[in-house]
């Protein structure tokens, strides 16, 4: 089984990156496929014409997220065998993000790649950096040893487990004081402005309980669209390193508000979609994953 990488790639917003999330939030709890039709509706609540549906639908076919699947003669696509851990990763990730306390423990990974194999290296450094890490030196990263399985996971999916040690440790030695050098090893700065962007982008959406309509379904969808890369990126740095003025606090607060009001009534607009185009699809509990 080929395993489908987290999407890091598409800009929140985008058709593809739009599409990837209703996959995300919906497809299993609709029993792992929906029909065509479902799904460009549901795009359609987004804003998107079913043209560029089609052309989204056949990217994240070809990244091995959803596979064609026809089903007692409708046409429509299931979830990739391979996506599965990708989307349960996902749940984990987005829905609730960790942040380190004061005494946690660090992760220590010390890497060497050889030359000849620098493409397995560059996609080592990128896939840390995608789940958060930051970097030391180019062969040596660090990240909060929660995040250590995931870790472990990258280095067997590149088959670098035999080139890297990971190192536990609680205090971290430094040169400098450990927010300074927090500040050299993550690039604070992005960090902070994918939260404002968060925070900017959402902080409009009603937080009374709405109604399941298509607003509230697109409200919702797109929130989490562009809160859906911010706890790959930002790995939960303990507070008292982060500037005073950091905005991760509230951008979780508002990711966690928006969820608690819009996630049931988004859901059960998915299942009005699914009961007006496959009647009885759905159990009456239909999707409810945040």
């Amino acid at each position: 089984m080929t395993p489908v990488l987290d999407d890091m790639v598409s800009r929140p917003g985008s058709t593809v990156s739009l599409l990837r999330t209703v996959v995300g939030l919906y497809l299993r709890d609709a029993g792992g496929w929906m029909p065509t039709r479902a799904l460009l509706e549901l795009m359609a609540a987004l804003g998107v014409p079913a043209p560029q549906t089609r052309t989204a639908l056949s990217r994240v076919k070809q990244r091995g997220v959803l596979a064609a699947a026809t089903r007692e003669g409708r046409p429509g696509f299931a979830l990739a065998e391979g996506a599965v851990p990708m989307l349960e990763r996902g749940d984990r990730r987005i829905d609730r993000p960790r942040s380190m306390g004061p005494g946690d423990d660090w992760c220590v990974i010390v890497f060497s790649v050889p030359e000849e194999e620098r493409e397995r290296r560059h996609q080592l450094r990128r896939r840390l950096r995608w789940v958060g890490c930051g970097t030391v030196s180019p062969g040596v990263w660090i990240c909060p040893d929660f995040l250590r399985g995931e870790v472990l996971g990258i280095l067997a999916d590149l088959a670098l487990a035999d080139r890297a040690v990971l190192f536990t440790t609680r205090g971290l030695p430094t040169a400098t004081d450990l927010p300074e050098a927090i500040g050299q090893w993550w690039d604070l700065d992005h960090l902070a402005a994918l939260h404002r962007d968060f925070i900017e982008n959402c902080a409009a959406v009603p937080d009374a309980a709405p109604a399941p309509t298509a607003g509230t379904f697109a409200d919702y969808v797109r929130c989490i669209d562009h809160w859906r890369p911010i706890p790959y990126l930002d790995p939960g740095l303990p507070p008292g390193c982060l500037p005073a003025d950091w905005p991760g606090t509230e951008s979780v607060a508002l990711f966690r508000g928006i969820r608690d009001s819009h996630a049931g009534p988004s859901a059960a607009f998915v299942r009005e979609v699914l009961s007006s185009v496959l009647p009885r699809v759905l159990s009456a509990d239909g999707p409810s994953r945040p």
